[in-house]
């Protein structure tokens, strides 16, 4: 492997991590919105972040000032360094990011940038690393935020569509059909939800009966994919398990969730940690209607929102 070039830069999806139904295991990309980053040779060795800006109106200059420049600690040098140390090459970088997923949001924003990096370093590089690399090595860089390797949001950003992503780390990945017609609206609130704390506030353990019943809800949301069913996705897109934990973490969440499903979506629930969440609905019309009530609702609350709506999967990462 050499280098077949000196700079590269990369966009990669914002995702919906967990899907309801697949806890750590299931993501959706959501390209409406996104992370770009740039990967440039360095005269000299390390990775050192040149600059962290803006890149929508969804993020300001003081939140990417939050985001921490030591390579160590930043999710894209992180894995970009991940990536090239892997592959037994020089780790002389620079890494410029532009964040358009806002911070905390559960919309898989540390993976996105992750992501963004592995896959513009990988187009400095000849051969192109194979997808399960950089999936491995962005998770290494996800880890930065989220204290672990956990590739739901990674694995949706990297590849795009649904993607179902085995929990051991090796990358390996899973892309399930996806019914026409469905569209997925997410409404943000203008809170944070640290990954960390929303796993922290997990319990070990379920009661079996959840778990039966997830894994119930799991088997028929897979074979309804492929069978194309969107009336068993609907009944089966539901979380018996981590949803319940984690409700507290956003203000008026039952309501939100009872407005979507009111409105006429399909299913409903926390995107990712949360706390966006997010709604399925059959036709575009019905989805933006699940999402204005999501919205009405998260005012109500006293909460002020973002809105998206668009087809459910669409593209992973790319190269500009």
């Amino acid at each position: 492997m050499r280098l077949s070039r000196n700079k590269a830069t990369a966009f990669a999806p914002a995702s919906i991590g967990n899907v309801a139904v697949g806890f750590d295991i299931l993501g959706l990309a959501f390209p409406a919105l996104g992370d770009e980053v740039t990967v440039e040779i360095a005269p000299g060795p390390g990775v050192s972040v040149t600059e962290i800006s803006p890149s929508s109106a969804h993020v300001t200059a003081a939140e990417c000032a939050e985001i921490p420049r030591d390579a160590s600690r930043n999710t894209a040098a992180r894995a970009v360094a991940a990536l090239f140390s892997g592959l037994g090459l020089p780790t002389g970088l620079h890494v410029r990011i532009r964040k358009g997923i806002p911070l905390s949001s559960g919309l898989g924003g540390s993976a996105a940038s992750a992501v963004a990096a592995v896959k513009a370093g990988a187009a400095l590089l000849d051969p192109t690393p194979a997808d399960e690399t950089l999936l491995r090595a962005a998770g290494e860089g996800e880890a930065a935020a989220s204290g672990g390797v956990h590739l739901d949001n990674a694995a949706a950003s990297l590849l795009g569509g649904l993607v179902l992503v085995m929990p051991d780390g090796s990358g390996r990945t899973l892309s399930l059909p996806l019914p026409l017609g469905i569209f997925c609206a997410i409404a943000h609130p203008h809170a944070r939800v640290r990954t960390k704390d929303a796993r922290a506030c997990l319990a070990p353990g379920v009661p079996l009966a959840d778990f039966v019943g997830q894994s119930a809800d799991l088997a028929a949301f897979v074979a309804a994919l492929f069978l194309g069913d969107v009336q068993l996705v609907g009944r089966a897109l539901r979380d018996r398990c981590i949803e319940p934990q984690r409700a507290h973490l956003i203000p008026g969440f039952a309501e939100v969730k009872r407005a979507a499903l009111a409105s006429g979506a399909i299913g409903a629930s926390i995107s990712g940690a949360g706390p966006s969440v997010f709604a399925w609905a059959v036709g575009e019309a019905a989805a933006r209607r699940a999402g204005e009530a999501m919205s009405e609702a998260f005012s109500a609350a006293g909460q002020r929102t973002d809105l998206w709506v668009a087809p459910i999967g669409g593209g992973g990462a790319r190269v500009l």
